[in-house]
């Protein structure tokens, strides 16, 4: 069985934000705790209990992570 490698171009430091914009393929959080993340400008986050060093592959167009409900730190958006 293969094992898929995920490759990024860019990243950025995230600092959660209710209103902020982001574009990314994944999330990495470096510090454990919950991520609130919103597919877009309006809708509701979902919550996801994170461990250290977990990358999120959610790919976000214009969506969020939230300040609202999110404790954990360290988070790069990778793309």
């Amino acid at each position: 069985m293969q094992q898929t490698v995920m490759t990024y171009g860019s990243f950025q430091a995230v600092t959660p934000s209710d209103t902020t914009l982001i574009n990314c393929r994944a999330i990495c959080v470096g510090g454990a705790g919950n991520l609130t993340v919103s597919k877009d400008a309006t809708s509701p986050g979902v919550l996801f209990t994170v461990i250290a060093g977990q990358t999120i592959p959610v790919m976000l167009e214009q969506g969020r992570i939230m300040a609202t409900g999110t404790t954990a730190t360290l988070m790069v958006a990778l793309a």
